[in-house]
């Protein structure tokens, strides 16, 4: 069984910073694609960004310029750098690896 760990997330001020961290029970190498969605109150889930084992990554058109989603293959973890935050950026986010596995949900807040 594949466990994915999130940490990073909490409350900011629009215009500020969180940093998202996924490590997996799984070796990263093989995993095909690893990935971030959020989920607002009554909303459904959606893809924020994903990056595949060769590095190759795919973000929504709503964070592009702001997000960047990376990979530490020593240490088996994805990244969401998430920058110039809004308020409708505020929602659960969840890792995944492969659409198969997820993780158990970060709340994000951003409030002023």
């Amino acid at each position: 069984q594949v466990q994915l760990v999130e940490s990073g997330g909490g409350l900011v001020q629009p215009g500020g910073s969180l940093r998202l961290s996924c490590a997996t029970s799984q070796s990263i190498f093989d995993i095909y694609l690893m990935g971030w969605y959020r989920q607002a109150p009554e909303k459904q889930r959606e893809l924020v960004a994903t990056i595949s084992k060769g590095g190759t990554t795919n973000y929504a058109d709503s964070v592009k310029g702001r997000f960047t989603i990376s990979r530490n293959n020593a240490w088996d973890t994805i990244y969401l750098q998430m920058n110039s935050l809004k308020p409708e950026d505020t929602s659960v986010y969840y890792c995944n690896s492969d659409y198969s596995h997820w993780g158990q949900g970060i709340q994000c807040t951003v409030s002023s």
